[in-house]
């Protein structure tokens, strides 16, 4: 039996995923290491994102053909919205402010990437677009496991959650809706790749992320 189209994406894109589970960003997660500065700052970039992304998951349940994808999209739009209140729980933990959040450009070429395929494209597509965010975390908070330890870590809710079986659980929807309904195989591996560079992209502008001296911030 082949392998499924989700499987042969997420191999042909492990070079990024590595990439980003390497990344001092992430590495500085695991240690509990990374300054809370540049963690606030991402969150809210993440808040940012997730409002794009679960938007994405209700209009791909819009233009679903059947009731099972209706089904899947909603609880996928349920998962990011979950993401969310995650976020939100930084205010008071660590002070991050996710709600005045300016876009960074990275930030911005995710999210109108990610909008533009919901609105102009096929659920297969749209599938093929937002399962590397899904399929990234999870692998990469499953192998950030072994920090969910240490409890002194102030990001061990953030490793806890994307190590958690109930966000492996949204990784596998995601990719279950690429072998059902994506056609294109050319266009999928566009989308899933540009999307996983996007991801690279999202972690590298938090690392770089510094704020002004006079209490703004220097946007990317």
């Amino acid at each position: 039996m082949g392998k499924s189209l989700s499987e042969i994406l997420w191999e042909e894109n492990r070079d990024i995923a590595a990439s980003c589970l390497n990344h001092p960003f992430v590495q500085g997660i695991a240690s509990g290491k990374l300054t809370r500065e540049k963690f606030n700052w991402y969150v809210g970039q993440d808040y940012f994102y997730l409002h794009a992304f679960a938007k994405a998951f209700c209009l791909a349940a819009a233009k679903a053909p059947d009731t099972l994808g209706m089904v899947s999209f909603h609880k996928l739009a349920e998962g990011a919205l979950n993401e969310m209140k995650l976020h939100k729980g930084f205010e008071s933990s660590l002070g991050a402010d996710v709600e005045s959040v300016v876009a960074s450009k990275p930030t911005r070429m995710y999210t109108d990437f990610l909008l533009s395929t919901a609105w102009g494209c096929d659920v297969g597509l749209i599938a093929a677009a937002t399962t590397p965010c899904n399929r990234l975390y999870a692998w990469i908070g499953q192998n950030l496991k072994e920090y969910a330890q240490n409890e002194e870590n102030p990001f061990i809710d953030w490793i806890r959650t994307y190590s958690s079986d109930s966000f492996e659980s949204l990784a596998r929807e995601t990719e279950r809706l690429i072998d059902l309904y994506a056609t294109n195989v050319s266009e999928a591996r566009k989308a899933y790749r540009y999307a996983m560079i996007c991801e690279y992209d999202f972690f590298d502008a938090a690392w770089k992320y510094e704020a002004s001296k006079g209490g703004g911030e220097r946007q990317l």
